[in-house]
Parts: structure tokens; C-alpha cells; sequence
């Protein structure tokens, strides 16, 4: 795959990640509801909760409907690179679909 993504460790959850997203840190907190075949993510940022149960929707970007300057500056989408999912699941998530970064916008320097 072209893009870059952040994996999610299906067997190590619920678990939690620190990742380095354009020059910051954040914490990524991920949970799985069986009952229901979704993902969530609590997001932190030195420390403090920024967005709790955040579920993972296919196509929809994380946080879209947030503004704030304490996101993560790159988009994440869960994608299937080869179009042919069309919902995150437990079967397909880091085996077709992916939470890929989408830094467009951004310029080359």
C-alpha cells in the first residue's frame, strides 16, 4: 500500500498507543464492542481526554465534525485501498481496510 496508516493491534485490545502525528504526540486508547463488530478510539494529548469514543466509520474521517487546534493536523480515514469494503469490522480492519493518513493540502517544502 502507498499511503501511510496507523495499524491497530487487534489482539492486544483494549489497548493504548502513543503516536507522533505532524510533530505531536497523542495517545490513542482503542476499544472493540463485540455485541456490535465496531472499533473506538479515545484520543489524548499530554495527558488529557480530548475526544472519548470516537467510532471507527468507513469513509468518514476521525474527529470531522471537531475544529479544534488540539486534532491531529493529518485526516484519518478508515479506507479499504481497493474499494471493495464498505464498513470497519473486526475480520477486515488492517487486513483491507486501514486508518489511513491523508495529508493532503499539505505543501512540499
Amino acid at each position: 500500500m502507498d499511503k501511510e496508516y496507523i495499524e491497530i493491534e487487534k489482539d492486544l485490545i483494549p489497548y493504548e498507543f502513543e503516536i507522533e502525528l505532524e510533530e505531536e504526540i497523542f495517545t490513542f486508547d482503542v476499544r472493540y464492542n463485540e455485541n456490535h463488530d465496531f472499533f473506538t478510539i479515545d484520543l489524548y494529548k499530554d495527558e488529557e481526554l480530548i475526544c472519548a469514543g470516537e467510532k471507527l466509520v468507513y469513509g468518514v474521517p476521525l474527529w470531522e465534525d471537531i475544529t479544534t487546534s488540539d486534532f491531529p493536523a493529518p485526516t484519518i480515514i478508515p479506507l479499504d485501498p481497493s474499494g471493495k469494503e464498505k464498513r470497519v469490522s473486526w475480520d477486515n480492519l488492517n487486513t483491507t481496510v486501514f486508518l489511513i493518513l491523508d495529508n493532503q493540502g499539505e505543501e512540499d517544502e
